[in-house]
């Protein structure tokens, strides 16, 4: 394949069962399965997430990402229409002020009211919400270049408290429901997500146990934590056959000092092995944006990474298996070889490997 090809986003599709797409975890996080590819053989082994500490040296160093999943997730009524609306907070823009994405029959305008309704009393999917019933609400104000809203929000709360009563968890579309139940506010957080602000899940990380960090650790396996708000980019499929056209979203990220120092340690004794995506994307923003890295860094990233990049930070991946024609995939090609990561994803489905957020999981040497 030339490097032309990998410019189409046609190169980048493939054929997945839907059986195996995962609509509910493992009955315990680390019953996933773990496809193993080593780069440098191009030796592909199937393994078990349970046994990823024999896959690791003493003195590697796992880098998560501990960002918490926000119940962004948000359902009501156009107080004008009664018409039902579905939205998605994005973020924060200023004090009373959110970025949100809004879903509805017909046309929003600046200025119309949307009453969100609470956990409590919401209506079923697929019935009406009684347009008269108590709620939050919000006042659209202004339409944004890619469709999604800005809106001023009646409440002076701030927006965890809100969340907490008005959303939920938000679940991709290939879950197939839009309400997340009990297992779904347990399972779609990491063991060790602190910091509140994604609404996705880092998904590599849900694979780990105490126990499994522990016999990780045992090993002489190092951690440390960084932060990436995973954002509404991650249910958008990419929507141009050219990826040179895509624009990537933008999100979040900080790579504390105490962490860049843990990196500085390690560097050229152990290999920094990224878990998930998301560390990726941080880590590589940070080593870009810093040419004196690792060292702390905050910012905005909207790196996309694509055959071509060359890794400054990162020696080892662990992730989920993506979505075809996803920004994850290319990214995950970038790192180990579009032909050797597509022979691991024809063995995936041949073994029936789960696939998505709640599927198992791929380590990349």
């Amino acid at each position: 394949m030339t490097s032309r090809d990998f410019d189409l986003l046609s190169s980048w599709q493939f054929e997945l069962p839907v059986e195996l797409i995962a609509s509910r975890p493992a009955t315990r996080r680390d019953d996933s399965r773990l496809l193993v590819i080593d780069r440098a053989s191009g030796r592909i082994v199937h393994s078990w997430i349970r046994e990823l500490p024999q896959w690791l040296n003493s003195g590697d160093l796992l880098v998560f990402n501990n960002t918490r999943v926000l119940p962004a997730r948000l359902f009501g009524v156009r107080v004008l229409t009664g018409g039902r609306w579905e939205g998605l907070y994005i973020e924060q823009r200023e004090p009373g002020e959110w970025h949100l994405l809004c879903e509805t029959r017909g046309k929003l305008t600046a200025g119309e009211r949307i009453r969100v309704l609470p956990v409590k009393s919401r209506a079923l999917p697929g019935a009406v919400p009684d347009p008269g019933e108590s709620g939050l609400i919000l006042q659209l104000t202004e339409k944004q270049s890619d469709g999604s809203w800005l809106a001023t929000v009646d409440d002076k709360r701030g927006v965890r408290e809100i969340l907490e009563q008005y959303g939920s968890i938000p679940l991709p579309p290939y879950m197939g429901r839009k309400v997340a139940d009990a297992e779904d506010e347990e399972r779609y957080q990491t063991a060790f997500a602190a910091e509140p602000g994604a609404v996705a899940a880092p998904t590599a990380g849900l694979h780990f146990t105490e126990e499994l960090l522990q016999r990780c650790a045992q090993r002489g396996v190092l951690r440390t934590e960084l932060t990436l708000h995973t954002g509404p980019g991650t249910f958008r499929p990419v929507s141009v056959e050219r990826l040179s056209e895509h624009q990537m979203h933008e999100e979040w990220c900080r790579l504390p000092a105490e962490s860049a120092d843990v990196i500085r340690r390690v560097r050229g004794m152990g290999r920094l092995v990224a878990v998930g995506t998301t560390s990726v994307r941080t880590l590589e923003s940070a080593a870009l944006a810093d040419d004196e890295f690792p060292r702390g860094w905050e910012g905005r990233t909207a790196l996309f990474i694509q055959p071509g990049f060359q890794f400054r930070a990162v020696d080892c991946l662990l992730t989920n298996f993506h979505l075809p024609g996803s920004t994850l995939l290319m990214l995950v090609a970038a790192f180990a070889g579009f032909e050797l990561i597509m022979e691991g994803y024809r063995q995936a489905i041949a073994e029936r490997y789960r696939f998505f957020s709640y599927g198992d999981a791929m380590l990349i040497l």
